[in-house]
């Protein structure tokens, strides 16, 4: 992959725009969409496809549609010449939508944008307007060897996709398909790869990463697959877990959470809410005491760890009783890091057809979090002045702590690199600190 393409960023609203020497592509939504947009880099780069402009869409709400029209229709103003291609969950979901729009040369699906044969067709000519096939049908999913993305900091690797659950409120498994994950080997020869390359902290990603395995032969969890990796790439400084959910978590990962000091203290949690009725309308598999034990129980093997979640405010049902439930859940779980979503209705969901809760309620109860979140950063990071961190840096004078705190420092460090620094002080939104070594 070319090297000076990756560093070519600008921020497009809340997606990326990766700008190569061929094509450009333009990332919407999560973390594992911008893995995919570098494998259709290398791709698109391979089949030499000239002039176009790949739109990596997301499907997770009503507004992410939205803003991925709003991000179409801007670009074909602004490159009125170029080959507009819309692929992602929204493309796969919806492909008749965009297939509507006159600014649209080509609609492929999820399954057919991480194949080199879709953008041989497109480079030559001959693709179809839109190929999007039944992504319930697709039953592996590919290991794809990329260099990295974003930057020299941490890499990122893909070891699941799919998802067999159906939360009412989620219209991502229909846009991602069953689940499926990557051979424990090809992940191993990726990282391996991936740290000589130069690297010192990998992110294990994918849709729903705890069910990893349960398709392969043996079974194998994430949690054996997070020993596997540690075991056979010794010199990985750093391995990092994007968002799990908890229910899932096998015995080999709190082992590892245990005893493995490469393994980051840092998790992500899919909470959702902490009121049993709502979880239930959900259809999450879990309550609210089985979060609280989980949390106990990680900070009992691992006291350093620190905690993000994902909460919704507003769901259906919701009345003002159930919402302190979940806003209590964040002390009750001793979160740190929230990330808070206001309840939109997403057509195609069960959730979108429950009675809904009143919108002006919905942000009020969605401001509370995000406050109370402010809070929670603030006092953890009361709790680490005075003590000494190892900065992976990102930027500059940039970087992030093992239990992924932003802080800066008095020296700069190059992207990747590991320091260790003092915390002196914070904003109450970073750290502050002098590199001692």
């Amino acid at each position: 992959m070319n090297e000076s393409a990756i560093k070519a960023r600008t921020s497009v609203q809340n997606g990326i725009v990766s700008e190569a020497a061929e094509s450009s592509i333009v990332t919407l939504g999560c973390r594992l969409n911008t893995y995919e947009s570098e494998v259709m880099r290398a791709h698109a780069d391979a089949a030499g496809l000239k002039d176009a402009i790949i739109i990596n869409t997301c499907a997770v709400t009503a507004e992410a549609v939205r803003q991925a029209m709003q991000t179409i229709r801007r670009l074909r103003r602004e490159r009125p010449d170029a080959k507009i291609i819309v692929t992602g969950c929204a493309a796969q979901i919806e492909p008749e939508r965009f297939a509507d729009l006159d600014a649209v040369d080509h609609v492929i699906g999820n399954g057919e944008k991480m194949q080199a044969e879709t953008f041989l067709a497109l480079a030559s000519g001959a693709g179809e307007r839109v190929r999007v096939n039944d992504i319930m049908s697709v039953t592996e999913t590919a290991s794809h060897m990329i260099d990295g993305l974003g930057s020299r900091a941490r890499a990122y690797v893909q070891v699941q996709n799919g998802c067999d659950h159906r939360c009412t409120f989620c219209i991502i498994p229909f846009g991602r398909g069953p689940s499926r994950s990557v051979a424990a080997g090809e992940v191993v020869t990726e990282i391996r790869r991936l740290v000589e390359n130069g690297y010192n902290e990998v992110v294990l990603t994918g849709v729903d990463m705890t069910s990893y395995g349960r398709d392969l032969p043996g079974q194998p969890t994430l949690g054996n697959l997070v020993r596997r990796v540690l075991k056979l790439v010794p010199d990985l400084r750093r391995l990092r877990l994007s968002s799990i959910d908890q229910v899932e978590v096998d015995g080999d990962l709190f082992a590892a959470l245990a005893e493995e000091e490469r393994l980051m203290p840092h998790l992500h949690l899919s909470l959702q809410a902490g009121d049993n009725m709502i979880l239930k309308r959900m259809k999450r598999r879990h309550l609210r005491q089985d979060a609280i034990r989980f949390c106990e129980q990680v900070r009992r093997l691992r006291p350093d760890v620190v905690f993000g979640a994902d909460l919704i405010a507003g769901f259906p049902t919701e009345t003002e009783a159930m919402f302190e439930n979940t806003f209590e859940l964040v002390r009750a779980c001793g979160l740190t890091y929230l990330h808070v979503f206001p309840f939109s209705p997403r057509v195609g969901t069960p959730a979108a057809k429950m009675p809904q809760v009143e919108r002006r309620a919905v942000k009020t109860r969605a401001q509370r979090l995000r406050e109370e979140g402010e809070k929670t950063v603030s006092e953890y990071l009361d709790t680490q002045i005075g003590l000494e961190a190892e900065i992976l840096f990102e930027r500059g004078h940039f970087g992030r702590t093992a239990q992924f705190a932003e802080t800066t420092t008095d020296m700069q460090g190059a992207a990747g690199e590991l320091m260790r620094a003092r915390i002196t002080g914070h904003d109450g939104r970073r750290l502050c600190g002098e590199v001692i070594s």
